[in-house]
């Protein structure tokens, strides 16, 4: 397994061995042992997640309330996509940076993002599957977006592409306005969920909603 740590503090790729023969294909996208030596702690795998998307499908900017925030690690297991990690974590060293992993089904890469960190993804092929792992259950009202065409961000999605995005990734504010309405994760607090406590959180947030 090789690791690559991105331009986002926290965020890293990881790319397996592929074995192939006459049989077909055998890997193993995540390695526990590769992934704690790189990251410093355990995944925590609270949800996986599945998406099937056609070329040009853009979701995200995709981010989870902290608390209790999420970690994803996320790989193509069909296609090939352009996933973009983007640091909206106030308070971060790199801050309003993102950097770009090409997955795809043949060298099954794949990117993890720590608590609070944005994450999006453009499908570059028709039948692009993606396959999540995170850390908290979904809960829709906990599920806030960024505009993936933010100008101060300059993400640097493909010209030559007709992008097809949901009403509400289409209407997401921008990260100023995200930022000065107060619902962007805040770096220190991140760090505090990062090691397994984001399924905590949420377990202490599901608490908090039930009626008395």
């Amino acid at each position: 397994m090789r690791t690559r740590a991105l331009a986002v503090t926290g965020a890293f790729s990881f790319t397996p061995e592929v074995h192939s023969d006459q049989r077909g294909t055998f890997v193993s996208p995540l390695q526990h042992g590769a992934f704690v030596a790189a990251v410093g702690h355990d995944l925590t795998v609270a949800q996986t997640n599945h998406s099937r998307s056609a070329r040009g499908v853009l979701r995200g900017i995709h981010f989870t309330t902290t608390p209790p925030g999420q970690t994803k690690y996320v790989h193509c297991a069909r296609g090939r996509a352009m996933d973009v990690v983007v640091d909206i974590r106030v308070g971060s060293p790199t801050f309003g940076r993102w950097d770009v992993v090409e997955l795809d089904a043949r060298s099954f890469r794949a990117t993890y993002l720590p608590v609070g960190v944005g994450h999006a993804f453009l499908a570059l092929e028709d039948d692009t599957v993606m396959s999540y792992l995170v850390s908290t259950e979904y809960r829709a009202e906990r599920e806030l977006a960024v505009d993936p065409f933010d100008p101060a961000l300059g993400v640097a999605w493909p010209k030559d592409m007709e992008f097809v995005l949901s009403g509400r990734d289409r209407a997401a504010p921008s990260l100023a306005r995200a930022e000065a309405a107060g619902v962007l994760p805040r770096y220190e607090e991140c760090l505090a969920l990062g090691a397994g406590g984001a399924a905590a959180g949420a377990a202490r947030a599901d608490r908090a909603d039930r009626p008395a």
